[in-house]
């Protein structure tokens, strides 16, 4: 049996990269949302459930195996499923794909911390440092070359919804909470992530959490 151990679906990005993946696979799997700095998070987060990962989320068991991070449980579902579900078939593109997913996954602290997930808010845009303009710059740059090589007549990065979409989701909603300007194709493929089901199923599902963390409500923090 497969279980995602998640943070609120309000604010953490990562816990919703891991989402995407199970629900793109296809898998049946029990999801187990643990509020994110509550009054039970230190002494929970220091449970055998949550060891491996040393607090962290989001975290998924499968029977006795257990995978932590969100680009390896995107791998871990290819691996039970299809590859082809998740990364495109031709090799330029799954190479550039991985390369974006990678980027996603250590790069761009600047945003994270001034422009922290929060997909029940909207805001006027913030005055927003050097590198968080820069990183912003950087990921359009990313998408635009993505959708010129290879997204074809498809709607997402790659044409098909792949895991590159999955990392840049978080991404996508950041854009909206803090109003930040995008070009055109942009706007359009943002428009289309959002509509996706699976990503509109989460941000549905984070209107009804009814944990507030104050940190993520103003306009700095991480997440």
């Amino acid at each position: 049996m497969l279980k995602l151990v998640l943070g609120n679906k309000a604010y953490s990005s990562w816990s919703m990269r891991g989402w995407l993946a199970l629900k793109a696979s296809g898998l049946e799997f029990e999801e187990l949302v643990v509020p994110l700095y509550n009054g039970d998070w230190d002494e929970r987060r220091e449970g055998d459930e949550f060891a491996p990962s040393s607090g962290k989320v989001p975290l998924l068991w499968h029977d006795e195996t257990v995978v932590w991070d969100s680009l390896a449980i995107i791998e871990y579902c290819a691996d039970l499923t299809e590859r082809s579900i998740f990364w495109p078939e031709d090799l330029a593109a799954r190479a550039m794909a991985r390369s974006m997913a990678a980027e996603m996954h250590s790069s761009f602290a600047a945003l994270r911390r001034e422009c922290p997930m929060n997909v029940r808010r909207s805001v006027p845009l913030p005055d927003l440092s050097e590198e968080t303009v820069a990183d912003i710059n950087r990921i359009l740059v990313l998408w635009a070359q993505a959708r010129a090589r290879h997204g074809g007549s498809g709607p997402y990065l790659y044409g098909e919804w792949s895991a590159a979409d999955m990392m840049y989701a978080p991404v996508v909603t950041r854009f909206l909470t803090y109003s930040i300007p995008v070009p055109p194709f942009a706007r359009q493929y943002m428009s289309d992530v959002l509509k996706q089901p699976h990503v509109a199923q989460w941000i549905d599902a984070a209107q009804d959490e009814p944990w507030v963390i104050e940190q993520y409500e103003g306009s700095q923090g991480t997440a």
